[in-house]
């Protein structure tokens, strides 16, 4: 298949046309079906949440009326006299009753109007009730129901000339104007098929429902008969987070997930909660996806077509010319060919004529660049081993970064240019302990930039040590060793401690670290490889080069076979390993030897 693309521009360009227009053809379409589903969600949530208010301002109506039409009784004259008295007044309990019967038979939500005298006179009310289910309530809610200026009951039921009946109850106490005492008990009943009407007849989703929750998280009305009562987190265990006074949320009811919205009475701390099946947005989007693919299919139809002419019309000339110079020689003249049009190709065509007339003036002019090109590359190799345009190079990058605020660079690359510097240095050997540190502190700055959190490294040196003269290029290659064998190879982070230390007979001087250590026989090899550098220096035996191939630690055995060189068998390295610890490099430098100069 690459083969075949390969060989023909044609193939290329149609494959890389198309997925040029392929791709963002799918990107809209993906877009355009997301915002169209998403649009479909908001609306329908919109609405059900419109509907939602809807029924709020209704049931808070009724809620509101029945509270200010119990304001109104207990502050009726008629009322207070009734309660007032010790004796019953047969006219006055008829003109309450017919009082209380007018206000029921105007409201068709109330079910009954209660009034219980503390005295002896009869109760008034506006439907025989046989049993009720209040005085329970009032009994197991008394400590509420007194403290509070009123009470609403949590749905129950009642028995009447009618039939049993559930209501749920606003309960006021009855007190005298003048002395504050309580006279008497006033209840308005709601009742509960009345609520649940304005729920059925409010226009919401037909496969969706709507249920009407109390301050006690108990269904007063809803779908199904059986949840009335009953606590909302066991009718549905999955929904939570219905904590606000109004929002979105959704629940898996069964094995069918809801979208929940929910709105709050704050007046009477009830909730009306309404569920959406999620099905619903699902067809409307399958509609929208088969809209966005047919769409997107004719879209990629179209534009397969128009590529498929546009292709053949630009490539046309072009494999005719390919055709023609197939079998062309080119040592021989290369013969014109006719040029037909005035646009690219046939700019190209017109250049390739020209081509013929040029080839000897080129070749002379190749073989003449080539010779220029070798001795560019003599006269830049010298440049390049110049340290002087090296140096000068680093300072210019140094100032640059500076400039453009880049400190981070800035001091990397002065420390890099200190480092070669100091790497360099017109071949001396020896430096003073100041450089040397420097110079190992340099390498470290470097590289804590490179591996950043992966290691702390910490100097110890004798002040009175730092003018003292000693071979140059000892600590960095120490440091290095712990760096890349110790500390890069353990997981967690590492630390370095360089140590040293004036005596006085020498200058100690030790590279520690808490890396991953070497086990023994590792710590062994090495042990031997610095016995044989002390027994062969400066002779390389076959035993010698056969270590050489076990042991990976050439840095180390450079240092040391420096130390023996300069200082004598007793300036070796001193090796101590600890597997899972650490590693620490000692070795001895003679203080006579570090007080001639530079």
């Amino acid at each position: 298949m690459k083969r075949w693309f390969a060989k023909s521009l044609n193939r290329k360009l149609s494959l890389l046309i198309l997925f040029a227009v392929v791709l963002p053809l799918l990107t809209m379409g993906t877009v355009s079906y997301r915002i169209a589903t998403s649009v479909t969600e908001d609306k329908a949530k919109q609405a059900g949440m419109n509907t939602l208010k809807q029924m709020t301002d209704k049931l808070d109506f009724v809620i509101q009326d029945v509270e200010n039409m119990s304001i109104f009784l207990i502050g009726q004259r008629d009322v207070q006299s009734y309660l007032g008295k010790e004796e019953s007044d047969i006219n006055l309990y008829s003109q309450l009753v017919g009082t209380l019967w007018n206000l029921s038979y105007s409201k068709k939500y109330i079910a009954n109007i209660t009034i219980i005298p503390k005295n002896s006179n009869p109760a008034l009310f506006t439907t025989t009730i046989t049993n009720s289910g209040l005085a329970p309530l009032l009994q197991q809610y008394e400590t509420t129901n007194k403290s509070a200026p009123k009470w609403w009951s949590p749905l129950y039921d009642i028995q009447t000339s009618d039939g049993l009946r559930k209501v749920i109850s606003l309960v006021r106490p009855i007190r005298d104007f003048s002395l504050f005492k309580t006279l008497g008990t006033l209840s308005f009943s709601l009742d509960q098929s009345e609520i649940e009407h304005y729920l059925t007849e409010a226009g919401w989703e037909s496969s969706g429902f709507v249920v009407l929750v109390d301050a006690n998280n108990r269904i007063i009305a809803g779908n199904d008969p059986k949840w009335l009562m009953r606590d909302m987190s066991d009718v549905f265990p999955n929904l939570h987070g219905l904590t606000e006074t109004s929002g979105v949320s959704n629940v898996l009811q069964g094995m069918h997930p809801y979208t929940v919205l929910y709105n709050g009475l704050p007046r009477v701390g009830w909730k009306l909660v309404g569920f959406i099946p999620t099905n619903i947005y699902q067809k409307q989007n399958g509609f929208v996806l088969t809209v966005t693919a047919v769409t997107i299919i004719i879209a990629l139809l179209l534009a397969m077509a128009l590529v498929i002419y546009f292709l053949r019309w630009v490539t046309n000339p072009l494999m005719k010319l390919t055709k023609y110079l197939k079998d062309l020689n080119p040592d021989e003249t290369i013969p014109t060919f006719e040029v037909k049009s005035v646009d690219e190709v046939g700019l190209l065509v017109h250049s390739y004529n020209k081509l013929s007339d040029r080839i000897s003036r080129l070749k002379i002019q190749v073989q003449l660049n080539e010779a220029m090109k070798k001795e560019a590359d003599i006269m830049a190799l010298q440049a390049q081993i110049n340290p002087h345009f090296l140096y000068n190079t680093l300072s210019s990058i140094h100032w640059i970064a500076l400039m453009n605020k880049d400190r981070q660079i800035a001091e990397m690359v002065g420390a890099l240019s200190d480092f070669l510097r100091f790497s360099l240095n017109k071949g001396e050997e020896f430096c003073v302990v100041q450089q040397e540190v420097s110079h190992a502190q340099n390498y470290a700055y470097i590289q804590a930039i490179r591996f950043p959190e992966q290691f702390e490294i910490e100097f110890f040196i004798d002040p009175a040590m730092t003018q003292k003269v000693m071979l140059k290029l000892l600590l960095q290659p120490l440091i290095e060793n712990s760096l890349i064998h110790g500390i890069q190879k353990k997981k967690t982070k590492g630390h370095i401690y360089v140590h040293g230390e004036l005596r006085e007979h020498d200058m100690k001087f030790v590279v520690e670290d808490t890396g991953i250590g070497m086990d023994e026989a590792k710590l062994r090899d090495i042990h031997g490889q610095l016995a044989l550098a002390n027994q062969k220096l400066g002779i390389r035996s076959e035993a010698d080069e056969e270590r050489k191939k076990v042991v990976t630690s050439y840095g180390l055995i450079n240092v040391h076979r420096r130390l023996l060189l300069h200082y004598g068998a007793g300036a070796g390295l001193v090796l101590e390993s600890t597997p899972g610890s650490g590693t620490r490099i000692t070795f001895l430098i003679p203080r006579e030897r570090g007080e001639s100069s530079v």
